[in-house]
């Protein structure tokens, strides 16, 4: 539970076993008390086709379009709800970032196309075709592209190879070097790439799915020491050791995870990794630590959650640290999400 009527929940992956996984985690907060929800796809690359339309069904009511498929030598086929979904009256906000793509963006392309909830964050990948496998004399395959994903406003999920192959892969570059990541503005749309919502909402197309609410990136995430210590194993192989070496210790004086949230000291902590650090012939810069002491801390602290109870636990500590997620609660616990002209803008 986020707040005490806001529930979270993460989904890094489109499985066979993520429905029966989310119908799990939604009954648990609902009887927590759960009126609105937080659905966080960021990060997650998308899988199983079948698995992002049963979500998305979740939100909609039976019969409304979730996505539809078209190909130039292959018709038209659409994908419709075919329940009332178990979430279709509290409030939903959807997070998405750069690493979102696929079965998240068609997830995020339905609920926004029906005006279901608020999509946060950033735009998404922009991967939504459809390969046939052939296979060939000499036992290899090709993976041909036969047909693209469409939202149900009409909007084409996949970015356009317009410009070749090259300058496909560079994209997500150029999205940081034209300020993309910082500033919504920089991005230009014109009117050809406007769609419309349900409730006439302007949305645009063009490749990826555009937030309602853009949240600029985290700087201080990709500062060199943070970088340095994710990338090199340093932060994890260290909060293992750690919470091996204090597990019982820490557990009597932070027997929940509120307490441990509440009242962890990271100062020593840190002190610690630092000395880890220099026995793993990396340099700590103080500077660099400065600047991206928040974001250290704070999945340090949540890796020593993760270990000490769970998966969730790391994300119950670590998400206050995101400003995407702190968004998602202001704008449902300020209730700007009313002023969306939303489905459920009511409550």
């Amino acid at each position: 539970m986020a707040t005490d009527k806001v529930g979270y929940i993460k989904l890094n992956r489109f499985s066979k076993t993520t429905m029966k996984e989310f119908h799990e985690a939604l009954e648990v907060l609902k009887k927590k008390g759960m009126e609105d929800l937080i659905l966080d796809l960021q990060g997650n690359g998308g899988g199983l086709l079948e698995t992002s339309i049963q979500l998305s069904d979740q939100f909609l009511k039976k019969n409304e379009l979730i996505v539809y498929t078209e190909g130039r030598n292959y018709p038209r086929r659409e994908a419709k709800g075919s329940i009332n979904g178990d979430f279709l009256e509290g409030r939903l906000v959807v997070l998405i970032d750069d690493g979102s793509a696929s079965a998240s963006e068609i997830v995020a392309g339905a609920v926004q196309d029906w005006d279901r909830g608020l999509v946060i964050g950033r735009r998404s990948f922009g991967k939504g075709l459809v390969q046939r496998p052939i296979f060939l004399p000499d036992s290899s395959l090709i993976r041909l592209t036969t047909q693209k994903y469409f939202t149900p406003s009409g909007r084409c999920i996949q970015k356009p190879y317009d410009e070749g192959v090259q300058a496909y892969y560079q994209e997500k570059l150029e999205r940081y070097e034209n300020g993309e990541l910082w500033s919504l503005d920089s991005l230009y749309m014109p009117d050809s790439l406007k769609y419309f919502t349900d409730k006439k909402r302007v949305v645009y197309g063009g490749g990826g799915i555009i937030p309602d609410v853009f949240v600029p990136v985290d700087t201080s995430y990709n500062a060199k020491l943070n970088s340095d210590l994710i990338r090199k194993g340093v932060m994890n192989n260290f909060a293992i050791t750690y919470t091996n070496s204090n597990r019982k210790k820490i557990l009597r004086a932070h027997p929940t995870v509120e307490a441990y949230i509440r009242d962890f000291d990271m100062e020593p902590v840190v002190l610690a990794m630092k000395n880890f650090a220099a026995n793993e012939d990396m340099v700590w810069d103080e500077e660099g630590y400065s600047k991206a002491k928040v974001m250290i801390d704070g999945r340090l602290k949540a890796l020593i959650a993760r270990n000490l109870w769970d998966y969730s636990a790391y994300y119950e500590v670590f998400n206050p640290y995101w400003q995407t997620y702190q968004t998602a609660l202001e704008v449902l616990e300020k209730n700007t999400y009313g002023t969306y002209n939303l489905a459920k803008s009511e409550f």
